[in-house]
């Protein structure tokens, strides 16, 4: 009697993953967190949080437009998030409403309209948990060659721009007497924003974009001097975070994106500790005497 032995070898559960789409959730969130980090520290010298949420939340109308339309789901999160940052432009330039006003009307507008129009397309099965809150483990190589491609960009036209708006930031009415054209910066600090929320949607979701963009840069201005250490610092902490967040969901079964900001969170109440040493921002500092 001929008798065959079959011998199988199983791999752990986490080597599987850190193998295959935990390593790619790894390099997706690091690009992504090396683009957001040098634009958060520009939302927090601005005073633009809010602002970060209105475009976050246009998103989903982006989105919902893709599906009905057919259209490529990132170009289509661009175009409705830059006509969003444009119209708010010209919304300011009328002085009918303040700011917070006209950014309170568009971001639930589009969110809402997002919504109602998902709704509508019953032919159409939508994830919207995914959309809200991210799914960083379920990217692929072309989405990493998209963040990491739309992250050089990012970071080369913030570099390009990084005089203009620095003194914009500190002070506008100087930066227009010197021939910086500080409103031109502006817009183009807006649509650079729409291109990191076209591309971080996936990783990150809808809803916690914003946290991504300001966490990382609110705990790096405890530790820098300069503007440039600061930027430098933002993207650092937010790529810590989300390899920590990332291993923190692998660990306890969390989702991932949340688990991302948790981490960033824990790394900013951290920095909050009477041992840490705040080193502060001048640009900050500025901002809030002129203001």
């Amino acid at each position: 009697m001929n008798m065959t032995i079959m011998i199988t070898t199983t791999m752990p559960r986490e080597s599987v993953m850190f193998d295959d789409f935990f390593l790619r959730a790894v390099l997706a969130g690091v690009g992504l967190a090396l683009t957001t980090g040098p634009l958060g520290c520009f939302i927090i010298w601005r005073r633009m949080a809010y602002f970060g949420d209105t475009i976050s939340h246009s998103a989903l109308l982006g989105v919902a437009l893709s599906l009905l339309f057919q259209l490529n789901l990132t170009l289509s999160v661009f175009a409705v998030a830059a006509l969003v940052s444009i119209l708010l432009l010209l919304l300011q330039r009328r002085q009918a409403l303040s700011a917070d006003a006209l950014l309170g009307i568009l971001s639930h507008a589009t969110l809402a309209i997002g919504l109602v129009i998902v709704a509508f397309m019953s032919w159409v099965r939508i994830d919207l948990i995914a959309f809200l809150f991210g799914d960083i483990l379920a990217v692929s190589q072309s989405d990493i060659a998209v963040i990491w491609s739309g992250g050089i960009f990012v970071l080369a036209a913030i570099a390009w721009l990084w005089r203009p708006l620095l003194a914009s930031t500190v002070n506008p009415e100087l930066a227009e007497a010197e021939g910086l054209r500080p409103e031109r910066a502006r817009l183009f600090f807006m649509l650079l924003m729409a291109v990191v929320i076209a591309i971080a949607m996936k990783i990150v979701g809808i809803l916690l974009i914003t946290a991504l963009l300001i966490i990382p840069a609110a705990t790096a201005r405890r530790f820098a001097a300069t503007p440039e250490t600061m930027a430098v610092f933002a993207s650092l902490l937010g790529a810590v975070a989300v390899v920590g967040g990332l291993f923190g969901s692998l660990r306890y079964d969390t989702p991932s994106g949340p688990s991302i900001v948790v981490a960033a969170l824990v790394l900013f109440v951290i920095s909050l500790l009477p041992l840490v040493r705040r080193a502060g921002t001048p640009v900050a500092q500025q901002r809030g005497q002129s203001s």
